[in-house]
């Protein structure tokens, strides 16, 4: 029941950051250069949270520096309500209804490739550390 408790928590905290961070992100002036097109603010946090992963994942597998418990609280909690496939595949596919196909691309290409490499980086860098 405590592990449930702690992923609760953890979930709770990373879905309001998702909507408060995204929302942010959509109001600055990067999103008006797609017209609001292309969604910065899934797209940002999607990278933010895959990075983020990267470094969770080596500190409590290999580093040890935290404890196991963590896992619940911040990987599978915090992040898995942080990050947004669900999002992603359903605003992917409203571009593509709303007739921005090409945008609809650049946002799957933009997403796997920023997605993967943030946290690549983040394995790394934090495997250094």
């Amino acid at each position: 029941m405590k592990h449930i408790i702690m992923i609760a928590i953890g979930g709770a905290l990373g879905a309001v950051s998702r909507h408060g961070l995204g929302n942010w992100i959509n109001t600055l002036p990067i999103s008006k250069l797609t017209h609001g097109y292309l969604p910065y603010g899934t797209l940002t946090v999607n990278v933010i949270g895959s990075f983020l992963i990267g470094i969770m994942y080596v500190l409590i597998t290999e580093k040890m520096s935290l404890h196991a418990d963590w896992r619940n609280v911040v990987i599978i909690g915090f992040l898995g309500a942080f990050t947004t496939f669900a999002t992603f595949s359903l605003e992917t596919i409203t571009l593509m209804e709303n007739g921005h196909v090409f945008e609809s691309i650049v946002y799957v290409i933009a997403s796997l490739l920023f997605c993967f490499l943030a946290a690549w980086a983040a394995i790394l860098v934090t495997r250094l550390i």
